[in-house]
């Protein structure tokens, strides 16, 4: 693979002083730990006191939360509440501007037709039932009678009820027009209250279902709530039902069935904190009694759980409302707090055990200060961008959640590290995990295997001085690592990411735009079921629309009619509109004066005869604002036909706006369902601006800490291309785009960044040669601590798989599929696109470290003794293992000429250093494990040996001597030298 090599391309301005400033915080909280980990308990407790307002400050009104702020169906509402009041004794449903107070119930026919003896009786009691509740308040007592909304001083009755009890059992041979019937001296429209049609020539043959509405009077909503409860009573089964099943709903029901989610919630959240504790735990579980983190995992949830508490009691005490989805929040920061804990632990881990614990702790800080800062800036920020969406549910998540990562990045870097200290201060006496006993550091000759397990600890690396490297570590460094960066791997790799990204994108254009409000209700809610039943029976006819003339219209000049009628025709042109259902005042005027021989086209005339008209047909004085003898408003109704899915919705709001704009007639359009409907003109272009933004800023801070601007760009797409997997996924997975959804995928920016920040931070940040191993070493350090944040996340989530709720599921689908893409991304293909430039590499020297390993194990492997035992060869490997190579310009002996000096530094407890002067810029040597002599070999047949044999503990310096021919292996008899009698030490 070509590597592009671009040395010196650091910009550590930033992250280096940060990195210092970390490091002497992290010291100064290993000096005093007991502050830094009471304070945080006792802020905690204070603040979580803000819980006892947690009931004042639930704000779970739906068209609230879940519609835009200030939307323009808000502001239509405002003028159609201005100018067209309501009338409560000439009630019409299709005039109200709000979705009124009713009750409701489908009736479906367990038989092919409806129209049969048994299902009518069966729907006559239940009326019957309904129109009977009786239910007192103090000495008052209600009834439908007296509560009910009314025209001509009588409750509004469902018509189809008249044609039934008016033909009885001879209906079902009564000829029934669909959708106007012709009943007595009135029509009447069947078309929301029959549903399943059959039709023959507009005669109904059969029909599946019944619906009837019980609507209730406006503005007495304590008492209309009451019966309205009393109403659900009624149908608490159909076990009682032969010839139908009925769903039932409210106007209340939506509400009511919303807010009871939160109640789904609360066991959900207590099952995730259990599962994250036991992963933390077993994550960290160590078979070593001494370097257990068991604790340390215990207090790491702790630490978040403390970090919600404090968020969202400081939240309820400033007095910012609690809407539902805020309480997905404490599983993502539970996800957030577990991820920083396993990356302290790693770096901890990697600290020397024999060092200061204060000191340990600040190399820990220093090493995990940015990764962990960079993950909470971009998530903190993700979420304040997100106030910027015009929904108050996303603005109240975005402000309890980023509270809560502020404080669990505050409490992981104080009371977690705290806790660090005090659970290094145990280690360093070599103390039990659980008895806080002093354990021997080895097992006892005799004793089992069992007392070695339970009763013996503290091991380390001898050679580092660090914890021992966990078997995960090892995984990542011996075998995922290699495995990845191998050739044919990368082109693997590079496949499998053309097939991601081409079906993600396939995705994007599938995606669906709105929430359900049917979703807002559990799945087993009756609410549900008769949004089922409606939606399979009544579906043909959707919402009755009014078109309002906004302003002073001169409805009689023969001009301004024209425009009119011109832009009514384009309304009934639009294809989900029915032509031949049209009501309009001024139709019917027109049709009045023609009869009574009136000359409307005159505006005096006009003006004149209004009102006596209005007077006559009173459900048309609530269409016309005719005040001062000046018409400000008007408005007519347009039917709208086979709107079922949320894309219909749209299209029809879109349509009916954009045609009432091109009108030269001032006009607007309204439907009280048009408040919901709203979310489709601003979710998109919200989405996009909350990422667009988000994006930027996240490629601000990536500059700013990590120290290579063009890792910072590998950053920036790994953010773009896991939003655009997210999106193309979850529309594969049935996941709209909503006000959920949009307030998950700016949490995906965050994580994002987090998981590619961790691995290109840790790439451009460690020192090896050439990029393969850069990267094998990022995912050593960081892969395993990566791999557990994101099974934490998901385990924290993933109970909201098994909610009733549409917001949990929705929330853990896209969750689920941020982390798996988040980790995917992190783990596997920025590693590998990582290597394909080695961005901050310098060169090591002419000869390649391929080339350079290939000689050295070759050198390792000619030149051994047959009878080394393979305890002494697995010795000498680690002398060889710890000395490193760097060039020396100075000479060792004057009277003969030496071209390469290289200095040979031993870390062991054996020898503190030594020197080699060697022919080669590559040494060829061997140890002999119990003389320690180092024999070089030279093409001159002859080999410079060190006798090793002094006091190896008192810093002596050797030396040998080398020609500059290539390098030949050679028999191991060379005659051997002592540096010490030849020459003096070079320091």
């Amino acid at each position: 693979m070509p590597v592009f090599n671009m040395a010196g391309c650091r910009t550590d301005c930033v992250e280096k002083p940060f990195s210092i400033g970390f490091q002497k915080f992290g010291r100064f909280v290993g000096r005093h730990p007991w502050w830094f980990f009471i304070c945080p308990l006792v802020i905690s407790t204070a603040l979580g006191t803000g819980f006892y307002f947690l009931e004042d400050m639930e704000a779970n009104n739906i068209e609230d939360q879940f519609t835009p702020v200030n939307g323009p169906a808000k502001l239509e509402r405002k003028f159609v509440e201005e100018n067209f009041p309501l009338n409560n004794s000439v009630y019409s449903n299709q005039r109200l501007y709000t979705m009124g107070e009713f009750a409701s119930f489908i009736a479906v026919s367990r038989d092919p037709n409806i129209f049969t003896d048994g299902a009518i009786k069966e729907i006559l009691r239940l009326d019957k039932k309904v129109r009977e509740i009786k239910l007192s308040r103090g000495h008052e007592q209600l009834t439908y009678e007296g509560l009910c909304a009314r025209k001509s001083n009588k409750c509004i009755p469902n018509k189809i009820l008249d044609i039934m009890n008016h033909y009885g059992s001879n209906i079902d041979q009564t000829e029934l027009t669909f959708p106007f019937f012709r009943f007595g001296f009135t029509t009447i429209f069947l078309g929301y209250s029959v549903g399943g049609v059959n039709v023959s020539s507009s005669v109904i043959k059969s029909a599946k279902a019944i619906r009837l509405f019980y609507c209730l009077k406006e503005g007495n909503r304590s008492t209309t709530d009451l019966w309205l409860n009393e109403f659900l009573k009624v149908f608490p089964s159909n076990q009682s039902l032969n010839f139908i099943t009925v769903t039932h709903s409210t106007s209340l029901s939506r509400q009511v069935e919303f807010e009871a989610n939160t109640r789904d919630v609360i066991p959900l959240f207590s099952i995730t904190y259990v599962i994250a504790i036991v992963f933390s735990i077993v994550s960290c579980l160590r078979f070593d009694c001494v370097r257990n983190k068991v604790w340390v995992a215990t207090f790491g949830v702790l630490s978040a759980g403390l970090a919600v508490l404090s968020a969202f009691g400081m939240m309820l005490h400033i007095g910012v409302p609690f809407v539902m989805t805020v309480a997905n929040s404490p599983f993502l920061i539970l996800g957030i707090g577990v991820d920083d804990m396993f990356i302290l632990i790693s770096c901890w881990q990697q600290t020397n055990v024999h060092a200061r614990v204060e000191d340990r702790l600040a190399d820990t800080y220093k090493e995990a200060a940015i990764s962990i800062t960079i993950t909470t800036l971009t998530d903190v920020l993700a979420f304040y961008i997100g106030l910027m969406t015009p929904f108050r549910s996303v603005q109240s998540f975005c402000l309890y959640t980023s509270t809560a990562i502020l404080f669990c990045f505050l409490y992981s870097i104080t009371f977690f590290g705290a806790f660090l200290v005090l659970n290094g201060r145990r280690e360093n006496s070599n103390k039990h995990w659980l008895t806080c006993k002093e354990v021997p550091e080895d097992c006892p000759v005799g004793r089992s295997k069992w007392y070695d397990l339970c009763c013996v600890g503290g091991a380390y690396d001898r050679h580092t001085g660090a914890e021992e490297v966990q078997p995960m570590n090892q995984f990542f460094k011996k075998h995922y690592g290699p495995f990845l960066v191998k050739p044919w791997t990368k082109v693997c790799v590079i496949l499998l990411y053309a097939v991601y990204l081409s079906i993600s994108i396939y995705g994007c254009f599938q995606i669906q735009e709105g929430i359900d409000l049917r979703n807002l209700a559990a799945d087993d809610s009756y609410v549900n079921r008769y949004y089922d039943d409606e939606k399979a029976y009544f579906y043909e006819y959707g919402p009755n629309i009014m078109v309002i003339i906004r302003g002073e219209f001169a409805y009689w000049e023969e001009k301004n009619m024209l425009d009119l009628e011109s832009c009514v025709e384009d309304f009934k042109n639009l294809s989900f509109i029915e032509k031949d259902i049209f009501t309009s005042w001024l139709k019917s005027y027109k049709y009045y004066g023609h009869h009574t021989n009136l000359n409307l086209s005159v505006e005096n005339v006009f003006k004149t005869n209004l009102s006596s008209f209005l007077r006559s047909y009173s459900d048309f004085k609530q269409d016309v604002n005719f005040t001062n003898n000046s018409i400000r408003a008007s408005r007519f109704f347009i039917q709208t036909v086979n709107i079922t899915t949320a894309l219909d919705e749209m299209n029809m709001l879109n349509n009916l706006r954009d045609t009432a704009r091109r009108c030269s007639v001032p006009l607007l359009v309204y439907h009280p369902v048009f408040i919901y409907h709203d979310q489709y003109a601003v979710i998109v272009s919200n989405t996009v601006q909350n990422i667009s933004v988000t994006t930027a800023v996240m490629l601000l801070i990536s500059l700013l800490l990590i120290p290579n601007p063009l890792c910072c760009l590998w950053v920036t797409f790994s953010i773009a291309s896991v939003i655009v997997g997210v999106t193309g996924f979850m529309a594969l997975w049935d996941v709209n785009l909503d006000t959920i959804s949009m307030i998950i995928l700016v949490v995906c920016i965050g994580f994002s960044v987090d998981f590619s920040a961790h691995i290109s931070y840790a790439f451009v940040s460690n020192k090896k040669p050439t990029a393969n191993e850069k990267a094998v070493e990022a995912l050593f350090h960081l892969g395993y601590p990566i791999l557990q944040g994101a099974l934490s996340t998901i385990l924290g989530v993933i109970v909201l798989s098994a909610s009733k709720n549409y917001i949990f599921r929705t929330f853990f689908k896209i969750m689920f599929l941020v982390i798996f893409f988040g980790l995917f991304h992190g783990i596997t293909f920025i590693p590998v696109f990582l290597t394909f430039f080695d961005f901050c590499s310098s060169n090591a020297g002419n000869v390649s470290p391929q080339e350079k390993r290939a000689l050295e194990n070759q050198a390792m492997t000619n030149c051994q003794p047959k009878n080394i035992q393979e305890k002494a060869i697995d010795h000498d490997k680690q002398i060889y293992d710890n000395h490193t190579f760097l060039p020396d310009n100075q000479q060792l002996f004057p009277t003969q000429p030496c071209p390469s000096v290289w200095t040979l530094t031993v870390n062991t407890h054996h020898t503190q250093s030594g020197q080699m002067c060697m022919a080669s810029t590559v040494p060829m040597f061997r140890v002999d494990s119990q003389t320690y002599e180092v024999q070089m070999y030279t093409a001159s047949n002859d080999a410079v040996t060190v006798n090793c044999n002094q006091n190896l503990g008192s810093g002596e310096h050797h030396c040998v001597i080398g020609n500059n021919q290539p390098p030949v292996l050679q028999e191991c008899n060379a005659p051997v030298i002592n540096c010490s009698d030849s020459a003096d030490p070079v320091p």
